[in-house]
């Protein structure tokens, strides 16, 4: 599937990320035309589409059957991630879609086929793997800069919970940690995740454990080639959203990110200090415009797309694995398949 320059993008879901790709896609991108943007409630999609000057909608079927549209960006809530992946791969449209690509393994698999079915070029939005740090930590790990992998970590920790009642259960597994769960991967090429133990607790807002909300969590992982891999995460970075990694092997290591490498610093009498807490759009803002860049190019040189669908699922399979575990009280085997009556 190769696709004219530029591409011509059609943006579901008007919130805080979604509003974020979409003026990247309408500012920042020559190889991207943001045509339209469509979100169910009205207000939202009318404000971003006009603070934008581009359409707006409340249709998001109306979207995707645009014919002037090439490629559809899902960035709405995620339950609704697979069935739209859906829709556009039968429209024939390609797909950028946030991570979760899905919520469940059967409706992964859903997505995944009917993007083969249809040859439409299907990616998703793992930031990471095109922030230039993590993007060298991987290259030296598969240059064989560290040898064989034993060792490997990952964190993610965000400034806070502004609204915890809004929160999900399992927020801290499907939308925080499956970042680290597909870096992980990602740093362990070729090895599959087999066990998993989690510790997790509500140690932010206690007050909303009962009500299924975990806010921090520490993740141990056992891949099929040896490798033991730890991910950690939290909702209490007071100083700012903390992303970091390392590749522990038998011949070296390698890091990716700094607590310390803060987008402003002030220095005063007072002393040195970030005057505002660091987002994730403020740390990953090029990887962000990277990936969508990425997205861009291999619709219009027709190459496979960087991060896809079998990506996402196999970072899902572990943060349901993780879920799988809290219920149990211990480790439990990485599934290939959703639990009967998940």
């Amino acid at each position: 599937m190769s696709i004219p320059d530029p591409v011509r993008i059609g943006l579901i879901g008007a919130g805080r990320i979604g509003t974020y790709h979409a003026t990247t896609l309408a500012r920042r991108l020559p190889e991207a035309e943001l045509v339209a943007v469509a979100d169910p409630f009205e207000a939202s999609a009318q404000r971003l589409g006009e603070a934008l000057g581009v359409q707006w909608l409340t249709d998001s079927q109306a979207l995707i059957d645009d014919p002037r549209i090439d490629a559809v960006a899902i960035t709405c809530a995620s339950t609704a991630h697979a069935d739209l992946v859906v829709a556009a791969a039968q429209a024939g449209k390609a797909v950028f879609v946030e991570k979760p690509m899905a919520m469940t393994l059967s409706d992964a698999d859903r997505a995944i086929s009917a993007a083969e079915a249809n040859g439409i070029p299907l990616q998703v939005g793992f930031n990471r793997r095109f922030a230039r740090d993590f993007a060298t930590a991987r290259d030296v790990v598969t240059a064989g800069g560290i040898g064989t992998p034993q060792l490997l970590r990952s964190l993610t920790r965000d400034p806070g919970l502004a609204n915890p009642a809004g929160v999900p259960p399992w927020t801290i597994f499907t939308q925080t940690l499956i970042h680290d769960f597909d870096a992980l991967n990602w740093l362990n090429p070729g090895a599959t995740a087999v066990e998993v133990s989690v510790m997790a607790d509500a140690l932010v807002a206690p007050e909303f454990k009962d009500a299924g909300l975990l806010d921090t969590a520490v993740v141990t992982i056992r891949y099929d080639n040896g490798a033991i891999a730890v991910a950690e995460a939290s909702f209490s970075a007071a100083y700012g959203y903390d992303v970091r990694a390392e590749v522990f092997g038998s011949a070296g290591m390698v890091q990716a990110g700094s607590p310390a490498h803060l987008t402003t610093t002030h220095w005063s009498a007072a002393g040195v200090s970030s005057p505002t807490a660091r987002t994730d759009t403020d740390l990953f803002d090029s990887a962000y415009a990277a990936e969508l860049a990425a997205f861009c190019t291999a619709l219009r040189v027709g190459t496979p797309t960087l991060v896809g669908g079998h990506d996402a699922r196999a970072a899902l399979r572990i943060a349901l694995a993780c879920i799988e575990s809290v219920e149990a009280g211990g480790t439990v085997t990485v599934r290939d398949t959703d639990r009967v009556g998940a």
